[in-house]
């Protein structure tokens, strides 16, 4: 069912998690559970400065920012801001079909 722009809407953790029980037949206690137990465990491994593979899902990395000079909007004076790490999402090509056909 494709869905037209007003009924587009952002999924919360609630809504994610009865959607999770719903789609394995587990209660939601349990569909939270897992769901705690993966973002953990991505952040984990995020933590660790390694990386984390989907296979037609995407990957989940850390890039390194550089430190740069930036400006303070308001008074326009320059400011360094620091070297940071960020954690970045890649989509894999069977999610990207997916969003581009809309299919599931």
């Amino acid at each position: 069912m494709l869905l037209t722009p007003k009924e587009f809407q952002n999924m919360n953790r609630k809504e994610l998690i009865d959607a999770l029980a719903a789609k394995t037949g587990s209660s939601k206690a349990d569909a939270d559970r897992a769901l705690g137990a993966l973002l953990d465990i991505i952040s984990d491994t995020l933590k660790k400065g390694d990386s984390l593979s989907l296979v037609g899902f995407g990957s989940f990395e850390v890039r390194k920012r550089a430190a740069r000079t930036g400006r303070n909007p308001k008074t326009g004076e320059a400011l360094k801001i620091k070297a940071s790490k960020a954690p970045a999402f890649k989509a894999g090509a069977t999610l990207k079909a997916a969003v581009n056909s809309g299919k599931k």
